[in-house]
C-alpha cells in the first residue's frame, strides 16, 4: 500500500499533460522566480504533445480542448525575459516538427496564433532569438501544401491580401550569417513550391516581386566581392588564396542554384522577373563592359581580375540557371560592339555603383588607345563550297581588333583565344564550351556563333531538305546555305529586337547579316592558332582540342590548305622539343608519362564535358614551387616542363590523326624493348631490375670510393652505374669479405639526371645530382586539384664521391656517361615512331596486330 502511494508519475501520461497544462493557465507573471518552471513546463508539453500524437490521440485532443496554444501566447505576452521567447518558439518548433497527423497540423495553423507568433516583435538583436525563429519559420514552411497554406493567408475577393510567414521570411534573405540566408531560402522554396495559384499571385504582385530584383542585387554585391578577391590574389598570392576562393565561389555557386530552384517551381512571371533582373543588373553594366582586350604586357591586375571573373560567372550563370530567354540574351548581346555596354556600365543601377575592378564608362577610353597599336584584321581562307577542290577561296575578315571598343564581343572571345595570356584564353574556350553545352539555346543561335557542331549542322540541313524547304539537293551542304543564314537571322533578329526595345540597347550588331560560315571559320581559324602558340599551358590547349572535337567529330572538311600546314608545322616543332627531352633530366620516365598522357588525352577528347571545370580560370597559375624551395636548374622544374611538352605532344599528335581522318590508337606507338644481352654491365652484375637494399650483386665493374652521408661518418663502397632498358641507376654496394667479387647493395639511386661532374679543385671526387625517382606532382596522394603540393617539395640530393686515384674517378665518370647513353638511345629507339609522323600514320594503317608488354607500351610485332 505505502509502496503504492510513493510510485512515480508516469512522465507520458494524460494526467502529467492536465497538469502541466492547469499549472501553465495558473502563471500570472513570468520573472525570475518562476521563469524555470515555465520553461520546463513549455518543454515537457512539447514531449508530451508530439509522444501522444504517434500513440494516443487523447493527448492532442486535450490539447486542443484546453486551448494550449493559446496560453503559450498569453506566456510569451507576460515574459519580460529572454529565455522564455527562446523556449516558446523551441517548443512550437519540435511540435510542428514531430506532428504527424494533418488534422493536428490544421490546429496548429488554425486560430492565427502561429501569424501572432511570426509577427511578433521579437528582439531580433540576440542571435540565438533570430537562430530560433528562423527555425521557428522553416519548420511551418515544412508542413505547407495547398491546404494548410490557406490558413496563414488572410484573403479578400479570393485573392490574397497577407502572408506573413513568406513576408518576415523574406526580411532576413540578405542577413550577414549565411545559416540564417539559407534557411530562409528554403522557407521560400517551400511556399513557391506549393502551387497555389492566389499565394502565386501574391508574391508576383508589388511590392513583393521587389525580392528578385533584391536577390539579383545581392548577387551581383557579392560578384563584386569575389572581383575583388580575385584582384587581390593575382596581386599577393598567399597560401591560403586557393581556400578562401574557394569559399567564395561555392557561395556563388549556392545562390544561382537558388535562382534555379526558384525557377523550377513554375510560377508564372517569376522566370521573367529573374531573367530582367540578371541582365540589367548584372549582365549589361558588369559582365559584358569587363570583356576588354588589355594587351598581356601592359595588363592592369584589376582589369585583368575583372575579365577573369566575368568569365567565370558567365559560364556559372548560363551552366545553372536554366532560362531560354536568358541564354538566348546573352548570345545575342555577344554580337554587339564593346562600347553598347561600357555606357550602361558607368551608370548607377538600382543604388549600386560598378565596383573595383569591373569596368567604368572612363575606362573605355583605355581599349581606344591599345586598338591603335594592332589595325590589322585578322584573315581566314572561307571555302566557297564543300565540293570545291579547295583551290578557289573567298578571303573574308574574321576580326576587328579586339582591343576597339567597335568590336563585337564575340571577337572580343575569339581574340583572347589567340592573343589573349592562358587564363584569358582558358576563359574564353569555357565560355564557348558553356554555350555549346547549354541546351537552352536555341541550334541557330550556336550557328550564329559558329560553335554548332557538324553532326547537328548536317542533321538540321537535312530535316530541311527532306521536308522540302530546299529547291536543290546540293543546298544541303552548300556553304551558302539561304535557309541557314536565313534561319540564324531570323532568330536572332527575335532577341536583338528585344535587348534594343526591352533593355535600351541601341548600338548596330555587327556581322548579323555575314555568310553563316564565316563564324565557324572564325572559330576554327582561332583554335588553330591556338595550337600554334607557345605560351599557353597544356591543360588549356587540351580545352582548346575538346572544343575543336565537338565542333568537327569525324570530319577534316573543313581545314584549309592553311590550317593544316600550321597544325603539321606546331607538331614537328613539338616533336623536336620532347627529342632533346631525352637527353634531360627524366628520360627513364619519358615513356611511362608519353602513354599515361596519350590516355588521359584521348579520354578527354572524347569526353562529353571539357577537361577543366570554368572555376579553374579563378584559381592562380599552377605553382608546383618556390624559389626558395626548389634552385633553379632542379630535376624538379625540369620534370614539370617534360610533363608539359609530352601533354603538348599528345594533344598534337592526336590532332594530326583527327585531321587526316583515322582513328585513335589506345596507345602511343611505342616499339619493344630490344634485348639487354649485350650490355655486358648489366648482365655481369645480375641486376635486370629495380635495385633493392640488401640485394646481392656482382661488383667485378665496379669501382671502390668513400663518401660521407652524415658529418664525420666516412663510410666505404664499391661504385656501379648500370642501365638496363629505359632505367638506369646508381648503385653503391659493400662487398662480401669472403665472397668477393659479389657483394649487396647498399644505397641505390636514379641514374638519369645525376649531371656528373668532376671537381674543380680535387680531381678525385665526383659530383653527383641525385633526382627523386619519381615525379611527386604525378602522385594524386601529395598533390590536389589546383597544382599545389600538399607536402613540401622535394629538392635534388648530391653525392661527393671520392676515389683513390683520378684514373678511378674518371673510370666512374666515363661508365655513368656510357650507361646514360644506353639510356637514352632506347628511349629514343623506342619513341621514335612517334615523333616522325609519316611513320606513326603508315604503322597505325597497318593490318597487323598490335602487341601489349609489361609496360602497356605498344608497337606492331613487325616493326622492329
Amino acid at each position: 500500500m505505502w509502496f503504492a502511494f510513493w510510485r512515480p508519475k508516469d512522465r507520458f501520461s494524460l494526467d502529467q499533460l492536465r497538469y502541466l497544462a492547469d499549472q501553465l493557465t495558473k502563471v500570472q507573471i513570468v520573472n525570475e522566480v518562476n521563469k524555470d518552471f515555465v520553461i520546463e513546463a513549455l518543454r515537457s508539453i512539447a514531449e508530451l504533445v508530439t509522444y501522444g500524437d504517434q500513440h494516443d490521440p487523447s493527448f492532442f485532443e486535450f490539447f486542443m480542448e484546453k486551448q494550449v496554444v493559446g496560453d503559450f501566447v498569453r506566456i510569451l505576452k507576460l515574459s519580460r525575459t529572454i529565455s522564455i521567447p527562446l523556449q516558446l518558439l523551441q517548443t512550437v518548433s519540435i511540435m510542428i516538427q514531430n506532428l504527424q497527423s494533418e488534422h493536428a497540423i490544421y490546429y496548429m495553423f488554425s486560430n492565427e496564433h502561429m501569424n501572432y507568433l511570426i509577427t511578433y516583435a521579437f528582439d531580433f538583436r540576440n542571435e540565438e532569438l533570430l537562430s530560433y525563429y528562423i527555425s521557428f519559420l522553416r519548420a511551418i514552411s515544412g508542413k505547407l501544401n495547398k491546404n494548410t497554406i490557406s490558413l496563414l493567408v488572410k484573403t479578400r475577393n479570393d485573392e490574397v491580401v497577407s502572408f506573413p510567414l513568406y513576408v518576415e521570411a523574406i526580411r532576413f534573405a540578405f542577413h550577414e550569417e549565411n545559416m540564417v540566408r539559407a534557411a530562409v531560402r528554403a522557407v521560400t522554396l517551400n511556399v513557391y513550391h506549393v502551387g497555389d495559384d492566389s499565394v502565386n499571385r501574391y508574391i508576383t504582385s508589388a511590392p513583393h516581386t521587389d525580392y528578385f530584383s533584391n536577390l539579383v542585387s545581392f548577387f551581383r554585391k557579392q560578384c563584386m566581392g569575389l572581383n575583388r578577391l580575385i584582384s587581390e590574389t593575382l596581386k599577393n598570392p598567399g597560401p591560403d588564396s586557393n581556400s578562401t576562393v574557394t569559399a567564395a565561389v561555392d557561395e556563388i555557386e549556392d545562390n544561382l542554384y537558388y535562382f534555379s530552384d526558384v525557377i523550377s517551381a513554375g510560377i508564372p512571371d517569376v522566370e521573367r522577373l529573374i531573367t530582367d533582373s540578371i541582365l540589367m543588373l548584372l549582365i549589361f553594366p558588369v559582365l559584358l563592359p569587363s570583356l576588354r582586350m588589355v594587351a598581356v604586357n601592359h595588363v592592369n591586375q584589376d582589369m585583368q581580375s575583372g575579365v577573369v571573373t566575368s568569365l567565370y560567372l558567365l559560364c556559372c550563370i548560363l551552366k545553372i540557371v536554366k532560362i531560354k530567354d536568358l541564354a538566348n540574351t546573352i548570345v545575342a548581346a555577344l554580337y554587339y560592339p564593346l562600347k553598347s555596354f561600357t555606357k550602361c556600365s558607368g551608370s548607377q543601377v538600382n543604388g549600386y555603383i560598378p565596383d573595383h575592378g569591373f569596368t567604368s564608362e572612363s575606362e573605355g577610353t583605355c581599349n581606344d588607345n591599345l586598338a591603335q597599336n594592332n589595325t590589322e584584321g585578322l584573315k581566314v581562307n572561307v571555302p566557297c563550297s564543300s565540293s570545291s577542290s579547295g583551290s578557289h577561296q573567298q578571303s573574308v575578315t574574321m576580326l576587328n581588333n579586339g582591343s576597339s571598343s567597335n568590336a563585337a564581343l564575340r571577337e572580343v572571345l575569339l581574340e583572347y583565344v589567340t592573343e589573349g595570356d592562358d587564363v584569358q584564353v582558358l576563359g574564353s574556350l569555357s565560355v564557348l564550351a558553356t554555350l555549346l553545352q547549354t541546351k537552352e539555346l536555341d541550334e541557330s543561335m550556336l550557328d550564329g556563333l559558329g560553335i554548332l557542331p557538324q553532326r547537328k549542322q548536317h542533321k538540321k540541313l537535312l530535316l530541311q531538305a527532306l521536308v522540302g524547304e530546299a529547291s536543290e539537293e546540293e543546298q544541303l551542304f552548300s556553304s551558302e546555305s539561304s535557309l541557314t543564314r536565313d534561319g540564324i537571322a531570323c532568330e536572332l533578329d527575335v532577341y536583338l529586337e528585344k535587348i534594343k526595345e526591352h533593355y535600351g540597347v541601341s548600338f548596330q550588331p555587327s556581322n548579323v547579316g555575314s555568310s553563316p560560315r564565316v563564324p565557324r571559320f572564325q572559330v576554327l581559324d582561332a583554335l588553330v592558332s591556338l595550337f600554334c602558340r607557345s605560351n599557353i599551358s597544356a591543360e588549356t590547349l587540351w580545352d582548346g582540342g575538346w572544343l575543336l572535337r565537338q565542333l568537327l567529330p569525324y570530319s577534316k572538311a573543313e581545314f584549309n590548305n592553311h590550317h593544316l600546314e600550321l597544325l603539321k608545322i606546331s607538331y614537328e616543332n613539338s616533336a623536336s622539343a620532347l627529342e632533346k627531352e631525352v637527353r634531360g633530366f627524366w628520360p627513364d620516365l619519358l615513356i611511362t608519362v608519353l602513354c599515361d598522357e596519350w590516355r588521359k588525352c584521348k579520354r578527354a577528347m572524347e569526353s562529353s564535358s571539357p577537361p577543366k571545370e570554368p572555376k579553374c580560370i579563378l584559381y592562380p597559375p599552377r605553382m608546383f614551387f618556390s624559389e626558395e624551395d626548389i634552385p633553379e636548374g632542379s630535376s624538379f622544374t625540369a620534370g614539370e616542363r617534360m610533363h608539359e611538352l609530352v601533354k603538348v605532344f599528345v594533344l598534337l599528335h592526336q590532332l594530326q590523326i583527327f585531321t587526316l581522318g583515322r582513328a585513335l590508337p589506345e596507345e602511343p606507338l611505342i616499339y619493344h624493348p630490344c634485348d639487354h644481352g649485350t650490355n655486358s654491365r648489366a648482365q655481369t652484375s645480375g641486376l635486370m631490375s629495380v635495385p633493392k637494399p640488401g640485394t646481392e650483386i656482382n661488383l667485378v665493374n665496379a669501382v671502390p670510393c668513400r663518401i660521407a652521408f652524415e658529418r664525420g661518418k666516412e663510410r666505404h663502397f664499391c661504385f656501379l652505374a648500370i642501365s638496363v632498358g629505359t632505367s638506369g641507376w646508381l648503385v653503391l654496394g659493400e662487398e662480401f669479405p669472403l665472397k668477393k667479387p659479389y657483394g649487396v647493395v647498399r644505397v641505390a639511386a636514379p641514374l638519369a639526371g645525376c649531371n656528373p661532374r668532376v671537381d674543380d679543385k680535387h680531381s678525385k671526387w665526383l659530383h653527383l645530382r641525385i633526382r627523386p625517382s619519381a615525379l611527386p606532382f604525378l602522385d594524386p596522394v601529395k598533390y590536389n586539384p589546383h597544382g599545389k603540393l600538399k607536402t613540401k617539395a622535394f629538392v635534388d640530393g648530391r653525392w661527393i664521391l671520392a676515389f683513390r686515384d683520378e684514373e678511378s674517378c674518371k673510370t666512374a665518370f666515363s661508365m655513368i656517361l656510357e650507361e646514360i647513353n644506353y639510356l637514352c638511345e632506347e628511349v629514343h629507339r623506342r619513341i621514335k615512331p612517334s615523333l616522325k609522323l609519316e611513320t606513326a600514320i603508315d604503322i597505325s594503317s597497318s593490318s597487323a596486330p598490335v602487341s601489349e608488354d609489361s609496360s602497356s607500351h605498344t608497337t606492331p610485332p613487325n616493326s622492329l
